[in-house]
């Protein structure tokens, strides 16, 4: 089984650390740190190479070859799949993109 690998754009790392931070604001550090962590676990379970994603159904993301797929249906994660490296750009609320 191959493995493609990763890039997280800074806007993105910025995106998830900023919801784990509001998390901790509440008093959950536990809830906080989990959640970065099944992030960044889902994001890993995108670079198995038998797998391959279709293009975002918003016709601006689509236009630019940006891929979409829904992380605990409230979040999506936009990104860039290559044949060897999948290149993570946004990360943000599902309620701001067009499905």
């Amino acid at each position: 089984m191959g493995r493609k690998s990763i890039a997280v754009q800074e806007n993105a790392a910025v995106n998830i650390a900023s919801i784990a931070w509001f998390i901790e604001s509440k008093g959950m550090l536990a809830t906080a740190g989990k959640f970065s962590d099944a992030v960044y676990d889902f994001i890993e379970a995108l670079t198995d190479t038998r797998k391959s994603y279709a293009l975002c159904k918003e016709q601006s993301r689509a236009a630019l070859g940006y891929k979409c797929i829904p992380f605990k249906k409230k979040y999506t994660v936009v990104f860039i799949e290559t044949e060897d490296e999948i290149i993570i750009c946004e990360f943000i609320s599902s309620k701001l993109i067009y499905w």
